[in-house]
């Protein structure tokens, strides 16, 4: 994808542990915050605590994929109360304090957090235990502030060379800038089309899957238009998700298909 996108002048970010390019997990829309007006639909303006919420959420998905919980596991009520607790704490005292973006809080706050709580709370220790190798250790790579340009009309996003340990964080803090791109341009009314090329990588996992199937199910709305590619029918349909996906697809493109992966389209399909 690289000649496209350069040919229309886009952004690549490549994204891997001897990158230079960075996207912060922790960024937030601040244009919201000095431009509601231009953020009303339907009379609704997305206020500082919808921010504070959606991140809140999304670091939970983050923390649930560095704590390695066993399949299926999701964090206990401790652990989703103090990471609510901790970026309510970052997010009011930045965003009510002239927020900036050099200002812009990064994983090293939110660690930074925990541990004030973890003497007392074994919740906050086991998330700042996980949290550390992220943060000083040797898989860093998310603990920067963004320094590419998020806002060109084509951004390509390059996680081919994030190793094993970071390429599920990579596909989820993606998914999250692909998130806040659609909320800025449904406010600009405009269209945000969304390409997932191996598109089985992102249903293989848990969380990510989850967030593609919201993505699937709310995108439209929100004027955006996703795509997912893939060559791996068996591995996409093994997703316990893919059901969602279809059901919420207006149109499915098959180019030429192996004969074992034919029947499978053709049973899944009712074709």
């Amino acid at each position: 994808y690289f000649p496209l996108v350069h040919a229309l002048n886009g952004q690549v970010v490549k994204i891997s542990a001897k990158s230079t390019d960075y996207i912060n997990p922790m960024d937030v829309n601040l244009d919201v915050i000095y431009h509601p007006e231009k953020y009303r639909i339907n009379g609704d303006v997305e206020d500082i605590d919808t921010i504070i919420a959606d991140k809140s959420e999304f670091i939970a998905s983050f923390c649930e994929l560095i704590m390695k919980k066993p399949q299926n596991a999701e964090l206990d009520g401790d652990e989703v109360s103090i990471i609510d607790h901790c970026i309510k704490d970052i997010y009011e005292e930045y965003l009510f304090n002239d927020p900036k973006p050099e200002n812009m809080p990064i994983l090293e706050d939110f660690l930074n957090r925990l541990n004030v709580y973890a003497d007392q709370n074994d919740a906050a220790r086991r998330i700042a235990n996980c949290l550390q190798l992220y943060v000083t250790g040797s898989q860093n790579v998310f603990n920067h502030r963004t320094n590419v340009d998020m806002n060109n009309r084509v951004v390509c996003f390059d996680i081919k060379d994030l190793g094993k340990q970071l390429k599920k964080l990579g596909m989820l803090i993606v998914q999250d800038q692909v998130w806040n791109r659609v909320t800025v341009n449904r406010a600009l009314h405009k269209s945000t089309r969304y390409y997932i090329d191996e598109f089985h990588l992102l249903l293989k996992e848990e969380q990510t899957a989850a967030y593609s199937v919201e993505i699937w199910k709310r995108f439209r709305k929100w004027g955006g238009i996703p795509t997912g590619i893939t060559q791996n029918i068996k591995d996409l349909l093994a997703s316990r998700e893919i059901e969602n996906i279809f059901e919420n697809s207006d149109f499915i493109y098959m180019l030429n298909q192996a004969a074992g992966d034919r029947q499978i389209l053709a049973k899944q399909l009712n074709i």
